[in-house]
């Protein structure tokens, strides 16, 4: 089956559906209330510098001030080894003390890296780049790279050797080949690096008239972003459901893809663009802690501040043979889901997935090995280990935005993202330990109990006898009173 590209305008939201095979694999989601700022280049004004961290916090504008470590300040160039600095893990970084390079006041572009998250502020670098179609230029670099997806040699000498008759023997500024460059023409080269080049020279003239927290430099709306990152050749349609923006995409495709301009459909059916494709479905199944399998078995996946925990569980799926078999085809169908799941759900950081123990070793490398493949569609990058004596894969994915829970949901009031509620019976137990402690300490002949309507019924239905020993015990008239405003496990007792 074809991949498909379904992008759903109202005024409210923008959202994109990336379908690969008939299935969903990537949902992006923009509204005005709240859009990513990851992209984005600032003049930022160094509001604190940390030397024993070596960071420093950033005021760009935002709610939040910014976080930028010394290993983001650095050039690439600067690495000893002569390996870019951002292909080195940090702790083996050279890195000179922050303090000899920033300090107080101090005003420079910064670029945002990763968007606020939770309680954190963005987070920064001062190496800038600026994408186009086929290219990314890094402006304060000389570095030359290409994308390691574009894996046949002939063709990355190709485009190196065409980069280079573009841009000369000695660059002024760095470049890389993205993979969408793949096939594409030294026409198309030219045009996409002049197009950089104006570009940057725009940034550094609103650079030298912006005001310290301005934006200097934004990128594409998501609708057209999608189309200049997402579109390829195995793109068989791109399904607009919005007039405007379905004829400023056709514009924009005659000037970066011409070739491509008939896949562009304008979607103009009665029946909503993700209902025809199950996208609602998909999205609200996402949301879910649980997913199924189609053999039975199911993933419990968890998201708590330090990492995401996946569950693989057999659930329904007996088998037909040995226990060994069946545990096998769960977890070579959950490598699967797991790595769409990941995408679909946009899970990053640190995660950790806990297969059902497997005996055999090739089984193990063969579930891994699944999972490796599948994880290489995903656009993000990713790290994984070995499977653990205790079948436990320790993998992380690189995280910028939000996760499509936090994007879409927020914490429940009645128990405050814990997912729990204490039951009425243990309410109702807090409730008489109140009723005591408050009698001794004040001298009193009634009391009043506000709560939920459930633990009201509890009370008296069930501990009708406890509120009379109470009363008899302590000598104070009891009252009870049900309110429908009060969380489930929450209650006053008033002093009358």
């Amino acid at each position: 089956m074809s991949d498909e590209l379904l992008i759903n305008v109202t005024p409210t939201e923008c959202r994109v559906a990336v379908v690969e095979s008939g299935l969903i694999q990537e949902f992006y989601l923009e509204r005005p209330d709240f859009t990513s700022v990851v992209g984005r280049i600032y003049l930022g004004r160094v509001e604190r510098v940390l030397p024993g961290m070596q960071a420093a916090f950033v005021d760009i504008g935002l709610s939040r001030t910014a976080f930028l470590h010394m290993a983001d300040l650095m050039p690439r160039e600067i690495d000893p080894t002569g390996s870019s600095a951002d292909s080195l893990p940090r702790e083996e970084r050279v890195l000179p003390p922050i303090a000899d390079h920033l300090e107080v006041g101090q005003v420079l572009p910064l670029q945002v890296i990763k968007d606020p998250l939770g309680t954190k502020g963005a987070r920064l670098s001062a190496q800038l780049s600026i994408p186009s179609r086929y290219l990314v230029l890094l402006p304060h670099s000389k570095h030359i790279g290409i994308s390691v997806r574009i894996e046949d040699e002939p063709e990355r000498e190709r485009l190196l050797e065409t980069l280079a008759e573009i841009t000369g023997s000695d660059p002024s500024m760095g470049l890389i080949i993205r993979t969408n460059a793949e096939g594409a023409s030294p026409e198309a080269l030219a045009r996409d690096f002049e197009y950089l080049i104006k570009r940057w020279d725009r940034v550094v003239q609103d650079q030298q008239s912006a005001k310290p927290g301005e934006c200097i430099f934004q990128d594409l709306s998501l609708p057209y972003r999608t189309l200049r990152d997402l579109m390829h050749a195995r793109i068989d349609k791109v399904r607009i459901d919005d007039g405007p923006t379905f004829h400023t995409a056709q514009d924009f495709a005659k000037e970066f893809f011409p070739d491509w301009l008939s896949r562009i459909e304008h979607y103009t059916r009665a029946r909503p663009l993700f209902d025809l494709y199950g996208v609602e479905g998909e999205i609200e199944r996402a949301l879910s802690r649980t997913t199924s399998l189609k053999s039975g078995g199911h993933l419990v996946i968890d998201q708590t501040e330090a990492m995401t925990t996946v569950d693989v569980n057999t659930g329904g799926f007996v088998g037909t043979r040995n226990p060994e078999e069946t545990i096998f085809k769960t977890n070579l169908e959950a490598a699967q889901a797991i790595a769409r799941q990941l995408r679909l759900r946009n899970l990053g950081g640190i995660i950790i997935v806990d297969f059902i123990d497997m005996i055999q070793e090739e089984h193990k490398q063969q579930v891994l090995r699944v999972l490796h493949e599948e994880l290489e569609k995903d656009p993000a990058r990713t790290s994984v280990s070995e499977i653990s004596d205790l079948g436990l894969v320790e993998m992380t994915r690189k995280r910028t935005t939000e996760s499509l829970e936090h994007r879409l949901c927020e914490p429940c009031t009645a128990c405050s993202g814990t997912g729990r509620v204490k039951t009425a019976e243990t309410v109702c137990s807090e409730i008489f330990r109140e009723i005591v402690r408050a009698t001794r300490q004040f001298e009193t002949g009634q009391l009043q109990v506000m709560a939920p309507v459930r633990i009201i019924e509890c009370i008296k239905e069930e501990h009708d006898a406890t509120i009379a020993e109470l009363t008899d015990k302590l000598g104070t008239a009891i009252r009870f009173q049900p309110h429908n405003d009060y969380a489930p496990d929450q209650f006053d007792v008033v002093l009358l």
